[in-house]
């Protein structure tokens, strides 16, 4: 999974020292005043489950500070609403985050999976500063590769790429910065697997066994992915002839997958081949024809026996991303204002189960099932909560649409300004329903519409 940011760099030189761990983010945000900024870094690599480090509200000059512990270089996001720019950060210094002016409330529809965007930023930093030399590095690597793509891809053009290499090597040589030179390594690492330079063996043992695991380099995690993309089942010369549904039976699942996975020789670090069988976990997770529920076990078991405690941390991660919104788990909980601005939440409902709906006022498939909610409410209001999250952007066209609907009398509320509520239910269209039990529990997602098959569903709870 490839990431990139465009940002228009300032360089200037900082007098703080380097010594102190707490990395701090002032800036400016004209047009955000009042908003929420976030600043956020993913908790592992492979999954890219999202932590927030920090926020703050964006003041009425347009102002901002961010700050967090750091103690290694990351890469982070900072979000105003659903838009972001993407900068590392390394421990002990100060940045200036200058965001272009941009109107944030100009969408009549919200939809963060559709209109996410990058914001247009400047960032201040020191001369040596890892921003710089990523971007300055970048920059070489996409034209090398726009340029002598047909030499690198087709012609398997070797002496290309060393060159390439002995360049960089020659512009970046002052660079003191760990994480800069392994970026480099493993971002070139993608080019001689792209021409075949070396075969697998050769660049498993050069790029893998018996080198660290950088789980916070964004190039090195990147190669890794790339590298052993469906190595179980697929490119693994030893592996792939290897039947998992057996495997995967039992108690002793995880220590049988272990045991098969210790016969292929590019697995000789345990450490590696710890994370090559999560990532394999999910993978046949997401493939037709393995049992869902034994890859989890699987999962689960790792979580306590897995020796690395980077990877026991990516098996936990593991387990809340595959199981996102599966029954069984607990919905997102969310508090946001009604009509009359109470505060309402998830957790406040216990008790009934919950049917939950996302909507607009400019959907029209939204108010033709609202329409035919009515009738669900009137059968099932003693027996459920009804409750309709408005995506709308402003609270006014809610309220003034639901004027017009005096017989609209379950609970509605506006989504405001928690944006994030729509990534946490996986929001992708309008309407969407979902069934929650008494204790907060999601017992279908997606639930189907009031025309096709939810009053089964909702019956279905009872028996």
């Amino acid at each position: 999974m490839r990431r990139f940011f465009f940002i228009t760099i300032l360089l200037v030189f900082a007098t703080q020292g380097l010594q102190a761990q707490k990395t701090t983010i002032s800036g400016t945000a004209p047009g955000a005043e009042g908003k929420k900024i976030i600043l956020v870094k993913f908790s592992d690599l492979i999954t890219f489950e999202e932590i927030i480090l920090d926020s703050a509200i964006v003041d009425s000059t347009g102002k901002f500070t961010l700050d967090h512990d750091l103690a290694e270089p990351v890469y982070v996001s900072v979000s105003i609403d659903f838009h972001k720019v993407e900068m590392f950060l390394e421990p002990g210094r100060e940045y200036g985050l200058i965001i272009a002016p941009q109107d944030y409330n100009n969408y009549k529809e919200i939809n963060p999976l559709l209109q996410s965007q990058n914001l247009q930023a400047e960032i201040k930093a020191d001369l040596d500063d890892l921003n710089i030399q990523v971007n300055e590095f970048n920059a070489k690597y996409d034209q090398f590769i726009l340029s002598n793509f047909e030499a690198l891809y087709r012609e398997r053009n070797k002496a290309k790429l060393d060159s390439f290499r002995v360049k960089v090597s020659k512009q970046f040589e002052s660079s003191t910065s760990p994480y800069f030179t392994q970026y480099v390594r493993y971002k070139l690492a993608s080019i001689e697997q792209l021409t075949q330079a070396l075969t697998q063996a050769q660049l498993a043992k050069k790029y893998f066994i018996g080198q660290p695991v950088l789980y916070e380099n964004l190039e090195y995690m990147d190669f890794f992915n790339s590298f052993f993309a469906k190595y179980m089942t697929v490119t693994s010369r030893i592996l792939h002839k290897v039947d998992y549904l057996p495997l995967l039976k039992g108690p002793e699942a995880y220590d049988k997958i272990m045991k098969t996975m210790n016969q292929d020789t590019l697995l000789k670090d345990v450490q590696v081949r710890e994370l090559v069988m999560l990532k394999g976990m999910m993978e046949l997770f997401n493939t037709t024809g393995y049992p869902q529920e034994e890859v989890i076990q699987v999962i689960r078991t790792a979580q306590s026996k897995l020796k690395f405690a980077e990877n026991r941390t990516i098996a936990i991660d593991m387990e809340k991303h595959l199981m996102n919104l599966k029954p069984g788990t607990m919905a997102p909980v969310f508090t946001l204002t009604d009509l009359q601005k109470k505060k309402v939440s998830l957790k406040s409902l216990r008790g009934k189960p919950v049917l939950l709906s996302f909507w607009t006022t400019y959907c029209p498939t939204c108010l033709t099932q609202l329409d035919i909610m009515k009738t669900l409410y009137e059968k099932y209001k003693d027996r459920f909560y009804f409750v309709s999250i408005s995506a709308d952007r402003d609270f006014i066209r809610m309220r003034y649409f639901l004027e017009q609907k005096k017989d609209y009398s379950w609970i509605f509320l506006h989504l405001g300004d928690q944006f994030h509520l729509l990534k946490d239910y996986d929001v992708r269209s309008f309407p969407l329903f979902v069934l929650i039990d008494m204790e907060g529990v999601i017992y279908k997602y997606p639930a189907d519409f009031p025309e096709s098959g939810l009053e089964a569903s909702m019956e279905k709870m009872f028996e």
